[in-house]
């Protein structure tokens, strides 16, 4: 049941046999939920036949226009992509991952991880979706994986974890549900907004300031309440910013 909770999140896949190849390295280890994200081609007679049989999670595969459209009922979300990125996130190994993922899925929540492109992997505005990252150790003599080969090792990883029953308890004494991805990434805009309307900045590129925030409040774990108050907070914030405008 926790393996159902997870999702699989191809973003701009490029070659349509690439698609098939995830699939089947998906059924094969138990996963059954694919999000394609405006891949440059619709799966084909070519992800067919390299899917070998997952055509079931082929059919099934649901198509997004953006990746902020696929992730927004999800609680954790884990970016599989290299180390050398300007966008500071904390760094996984597959193992890791897999049991926090599980972790969180055995608790009710959604999760996705998600793969970039083939060639170019995961934009910077992508990755500050994620929660984390997720780092496949390769031989840095050769460290080139198959976008396929990439969603095997992560599944496998995923399935290990899920037969040896890793810890995953849910979160006891929680009254409310955690924040789902789209209400956190609502949160995160609104509390842009009133740092301008505040002047938190003071001339300075707000763009520092905003992923630190942004790190420090994924790392709190907020439920739907949490983020009401908040999001209550930032607005008596601008209105209060509004008046001082007005009194100026």
């Amino acid at each position: 049941m926790a393996l159902s909770q997870l999702r699989i999140v191809l973003v701009g896949t490029q070659h349509p046999g690439n698609i098939g190849s995830a699939a089947r390295a998906m059924k094969t280890m138990g996963l059954s939920r694919l999000a394609l994200v405006a891949p440059e081609k619709a799966p084909n007679h070519e992800s067919l036949a390299l899917a070998a049989g997952a055509d079931d999670v082929l059919a099934a595969a649901t198509v997004h226009a953006t990746l902020a459209e696929a992730l927004a009922d999800c609680r954790l979300v884990l970016g599989c992509t290299a180390r050398s990125r300007r966008v500071a996130l904390d760094q996984l190994d597959p193992r890791e991952a897999a049991g926090r993922m599980l972790t969180e899925a055995v608790g009710g929540a959604q999760v996705a991880l998600v793969f970039g492109r083939e060639r170019t992997g995961l934009d910077n505005e992508e990755l500050q979706l994620c929660h984390a990252a997720v780092h496949i150790p390769a031989d840095p003599g050769y460290s080139s994986l198959n976008l396929a080969a990439a969603v095997q090792v992560l599944a496998y990883e995923l399935r290990m974890a899920a037969l040896a029953a890793a810890p995953a308890v849910p979160a006891a004494g929680r009254a409310d549900p955690p924040a789902s991805h789209a209400q956190l990434e609502g949160f995160f805009a609104q509390l842009g907004e009133t740092l301008d309307a505040i002047d938190f900045h003071k001339g300075r590129a707000p763009e520092s300031a905003l992923r630190k925030l942004r790190r420090l409040f994924l790392r709190a774990e907020l439920d739907e309440r949490e983020v009401r108050l908040l999001r209550g907070i930032l607005a008596d914030a601008e209105r209060m910013a509004m008046l001082a405008g007005q009194r100026r």
